[in-house]
């Protein structure tokens, strides 16, 4: 299937409205907002590594007002069990059966706040349903459907009482962004509003599930050039080899990185992605999923440095690769 001009046109035109919908939940964040949906729309998660207070919670609830569907927030402790989060078998007296009570992790859009602050058992039981969309509890597996996207948040200040994410956790991240603080006309804007306790339940949907479903498969068909296939290759060869990096980009990370590209490009009304798509993503596909050795940790050498630093060696393709 090729992506024709008029599918493009009205991808991107559907993707502006998505936008300008969360934009008015969460203010004087564009990009963010663009990359967040980005990441929605390419099936995958994303990771907030943020500041209390930045609207986190409003994004969440604003993606999943925006495509019509449900949203859940799950505050993660060192006390929460795997089954606070998947669900629990429980016996019915009446029909003497065991039903499955579903947990938080069954909604559209799942918030998952200050998840490096569960223990790794419980940080484990989100792995599955992002991998395969599905838990599987005493043996049966259970759907949690379409779309469905987790936001997990972590505070890059307080470190008591956390556990850092293992590498395989995050590699299912798709993406890893900040929202940070607004700028002072956002900010002097949400102070007048102020008795606006949440911005979100004034929005209204503007998608359903079945056009976002409709949208990802779209965007997969998406024409990526053998040339930017090689550019992608080369960039993840470089992280494996780079003397600042002991461990580089996985092949679900290339996977990754291509799915993401031909979704930004046909938000921007191309049926093909450009070499610029691929540097745009390169930071918050990239970032983390590469960890620094211990020596350039030491020297101050931070892995967006890095990634800076390879796509400042890696040549971009500047012709297309014959058929």
């Amino acid at each position: 299937m090729t992506v024709t001009s008029d599918q493009a046109a009205w991808f991107s035109s559907t993707f502006g409205a998505m936008v300008a919908n969360v934009d008015k939940a969460v203010l004087g964040k564009e990009h963010v907002v663009r990359l967040a949906l980005t990441c929605m729309l390419s099936e995958g998660h994303l990771l907030l590594e943020d500041f209390p207070g930045t609207g986190k919670t409003q994004l969440a609830r604003a993606m999943a007002g925006t495509v019509k569907g449900s949203n859940s927030r799950i505050q993660f402790t060192p006390d929460l069990l795997p089954s606070d989060v998947t669900g629990v078998t429980i016996y019915d007296p009446n029909s003497k059966r065991f039903e499955f009570h579903e947990g938080p992790v069954f909604a559209t859009i799942v918030l998952a706040d200050e998840i490096n602050r569960a223990s790794p058992k419980t940080q484990s039981a989100l792995l599955e349903v992002m991998e395969e969309g599905h838990v599987t509890v005493d043996r049966t597996r259970h759907s949690v459907g379409e779309p469905f996207m987790v936001i997990a948040t972590q505070n890059p200040i307080e470190q008591a009482g956390t556990y850092r994410l293992p590498e395989a956790q995050l590699d299912r991240f798709l993406m890893k962004t900040t929202l940070g603080y607004p700028d002072h006309d956002a900010t002097v804007r949400v102070l007048r509003e102020a008795k606006v306790r949440d911005r979100t339940r004034a929005l209204e949907p503007v998608v359903t599930s079945d056009v976002v479903k409709d949208m990802a498969d779209l965007a997969d068909e998406v024409h990526v050039d053998d040339a930017i296939l090689d550019y992608v290759s080369r960039i993840a060869e470089e992280t494996r080899r780079h003397v600042s990096i002991r461990l580089g980009l996985s092949v679900r990370g290339c996977l990754a990185y291509v799915r993401c590209a031909k979704t930004w490009a046909i938000s921007q009304g191309r049926d093909h992605v450009v070499p610029d798509d691929v540097k745009l993503l390169a930071q918050p596909i990239l970032g983390h999923r590469l960890l620094v050795t211990a020596e350039a940790q030491f020297a101050g050498i931070t892995e967006a440095q890095v990634v800076d630093q390879i796509l400042a060696e890696v040549a971009p393709p500047t012709e297309r690769v014959p058929a």
